[in-house]
């Protein structure tokens, strides 16, 4: 008596099939799908100015001036590399960059763990919207907060002045500027990186921590070999994205500031293309900058995800 056979296996559903299967799905991401494609993708073929002497009166409308522009190669970013105040601002973006990254990620994980072992859950919820409430603030509101606490006529002053005491200069200082702009960012977006931190906290498995406390391992011990292995791929993904955006540190924060502790503190990538560039209509130069920055965080981010996956994490897309 022969064996009856195995059921074909079912190959995979037509267009049609699954287009009738997802349709919901696809109307809801459409509209998310538009504001890329027209706000992102879209303007990224202006890339094409920064290899032409772009003038943007000619013609009648923004097509004739691509069109009509003459092509110069790479003279922009002959011009571009040439020019001592873009390595200046560059060594000030990479700097800021790499000390800031210093902080942005210890201390929301810090207060992640802080906060997960506090067993009242209102108690918890009041202090994650208070640390959180910055992150909505615009940069004016959070360098104006700083200024009212920490300027020379600030409470900080006024508070040290009233025990005879002389207050240092914290907003005008360009040798502790880098100290300023990192305390505020930290500020305005630690209750931001807490919360996914809390989220991968969540969703490490409990029984781990019960069997492990079952063994006699102790507070730290635990700390070590269970919830900084159930943190690291998302440190891991964070710190990819956080590198592929490194030369881009701020512009608001900055240009609030560079008055106050001048241009030789407060100079990063995105002001000197706003006032090299854009301010005198040198649009070519600025599309051969933020093309520079382009190229050079997609590098990083290529670099970044080759590491984790040498360190055993999937990183922001899987092997190929």
């Amino acid at each position: 008596m022969s064996r009856p056979r195995p059921p074909a296996p079912r190959g995979r559903p037509g267009f049609a099939a699954r287009l009738r299967r997802d349709w919901p799905l696809l109307v809801m991401t459409a509209p998310a799908a538009l504001l890329l494609i027209l706000f992102h993708y879209l303007p990224t073929l202006g890339n094409v100015i920064a290899f032409q002497d772009y003038q943007s009166y000619l013609g009648d409308n923004a097509v004739d001036s691509f069109v009509q522009s003459p092509w110069i190669g790479f003279t922009n970013f002959a011009e571009l590399f040439s020019d001592p105040l873009f390595w200046a601002s560059l060594r000030n973006t990479l700097f800021l960059t790499g000390f800031q990254l210093v902080f942005f990620f210890p201390v929301p994980i810090f207060l992640a763990i802080l906060l997960n072992g506090i067993l009242r859950p209102k108690l918890r919820t009041f202090i994650q919207s208070v640390i959180y409430l910055p992150h909505f603030f615009s940069w004016v509101l959070v360098v104006t907060f700083f200024v009212q606490m920490f300027g020379g006529a600030g409470l900080f002053a006024q508070t040290m002045q009233s025990h005879g005491l002389t207050p240092p200069d914290v907003m005008t200082n360009p040798h502790t500027f880098f100290l300023l702009v990192t305390a505020e960012g930290l500020w305005k977006d630690m209750g931001w990186g807490t919360i996914v931190f809390l989220a991968a906290l969540a969703a490490i498995d409990q029984s781990l921590y019960e069997a492990s406390a079952a063994d006699g391992a102790g507070r730290w011990r635990r700390l070590w070999h269970i919830t900084l292995p159930g943190l690291r791929p998302v440190i891991v993904l964070l710190l990819i994205l956080r590198l592929g955006d490194a030369l881009s540190v701020g512009f608001e924060q900055f240009i609030l500031q560079r008055d106050a502790v001048g241009f030789q503190a407060a100079e990063v990538l995105d002001t000197y293309v706003f006032y090299h560039a854009i301010a005198v209509t040198d649009y070519g130069l600025g599309a051969a900058a933020g093309l520079f920055k382009g190229i050079v965080g997609f590098v990083l981010i290529l670099i970044a995800n080759k590491v984790a996956h040498r360190l055993g994490e999937q990183g922001i897309f899987a092997k190929s």
